[in-house]
């Protein structure tokens, strides 16, 4: 569904244990989880040479959906230290990944996906897709709260299928990217309230959506999974129109950068700068939405958001370190100008854990204080997507 809807899945940390637990060869096996650098529990060389299927857990934290669960099955086209032996002109190609999943949450969400990513031509092509069927249950809180008096929300539903397709081209030996897009979905929409409550228009309620889109990214980071300098950046653009199986035209925007700094020893600064908005007949689960940590996904839509948030990382030890993150969003558009509208705060703390040195891939628990109520996250790698 768009932007995920911020469920956050810690799927790579707890999927060792289970590996582990399972090998018929536990002695030898539980030996390469132990760095012989410092002695201390490590997973480079697991995930360094792990090829074919590997069942990962799924854990689902967002305040939005309820707390919940599910297991996913990955399936790598050759390990990690193979595919970097194939490498070639100086950039790592990742081997290509298959998936399977299947979740659920407290509040009735359920799902089925599979996913696919594939790398040709030595890395210069990226291809990424996505099919699933899911039945999404969520709130409504109305555009800048105008649903009728008395009523501070409405359960909504959503059930159906989508299909994501996306296929990116490196622009010659830089760390520049352009790509098509291609989105479908296929939602009922059931309120448990009557439209004129939620001060809907039947277009706000479409079904149907066929987008096609363009996109530009830029990724200069020294690390995929937890980077300490570098920054990823990108602009999305999708078209939704009636000659492309559409029921409604509209169009929806994306810009972010994620920006990581070392400003001294054992220290990791980042900033993330992420604006979305949507124009013509968008239905009101497509509308942008404030997308932070401690903040449920879908509680503040409009037309815009805009979201500004940092966060620093102090690395206690070479192998623990402490996180402490703040940001601001705000959703505008429909009534308020940018101006008239109020900043959303959230805030926060958390640490983290080198589970693989040599892949520089951490994991972690966040906790975050927003508008209304704390929340707690599972953290695989960074925070922001």
């Amino acid at each position: 569904m768009p932007y995920c809807y911020g469920m956050r899945m810690a799927w790579i940390a707890i999927a060792m244990a289970v590996s582990a637990a399972l090998d018929a060869r536990a002695d030898s096996f539980l030996d390469r989880f132990n760095d012989p650098e410092d002695g201390k529990f490590d997973a480079s060389e697991y995930l360094l040479d792990h090829k074919g299927a590997l069942p990962v857990p799924i854990i689902i934290t967002e305040p939005a959906v309820g707390y919940g669960g599910g297991l996913a099955l990955a399936w790598f086209s050759e390990s990690l230290r193979d595919a970097a032996r194939h490498s070639a002109g100086g950039r790592y190609v990742p081997p290509d990944i298959y998936g399977l999943a299947a979740f659920g949450t407290e509040n009735g969400t359920r799902g089925i996906a599979g996913g696919a990513r594939m790398t040709f031509d030595e890395g210069r092509w990226l291809y990424r897709a996505a099919a699933g069927d899911v039945t999404v249950n969520l709130d409504f809180y109305g555009i800048e709260n105008d649903l009728a008096p008395g009523l501070n929300k409405i359960g909504y539903n959503l059930k159906g299928g989508m299909v994501f397709q996306e296929l990116n081209r490196r622009v010659g030996n830089t760390n520049h990217f352009i790509g098509a897009r291609f989105l479908y979905l296929d939602l009922a929409t059931r309120l448990a309230a009557d439209v004129e409550d939620a001060n809907l228009s039947p277009k706000e309620l479409a079904q149907r959506s066929s987008e096609i889109g363009i996109r530009w990214a830029y990724d200069s980071r020294d690390n995929l999974f937890s980077a300490t300098r570098g920054t990823e950046a990108a602009f999305d653009a999708m078209f939704s129109d009636p000659s492309l199986g559409s029921d409604n035209r509209f169009q929806t925007y994306r810009t972010h950068a994620f920006i990581y700094t070392q400003p001294a020893d054992g220290f990791v600064a980042a900033l993330r700068i992420d604006g979305r908005s949507a124009r013509g007949d968008v239905p009101f689960y497509q509308l942008p939405f404030i997308d932070m940590r401690g903040i449920p996904a879908a509680r503040y839509q409009d037309e815009n958001t805009g979201v500004l948030e940092t966060e620093l990382r102090y690395y206690l030890t070479p192998r623990w370190i402490a996180v402490g993150f703040i940001g601001a969003g705000r959703a505008w558009g429909r009534d308020e100008s940018f101006a008239g509208s109020p900043s959303r705060v959230s805030k926060g703390i958390g640490f983290r854990y080198v589970i693989a040195r040599r892949l520089g891939l951490a994991a972690g628990i966040d906790v975050a204080r927003g508008p209304e109520q704390t929340a707690w996250y599972l953290s695989v790698g960074s925070s922001w997507r």
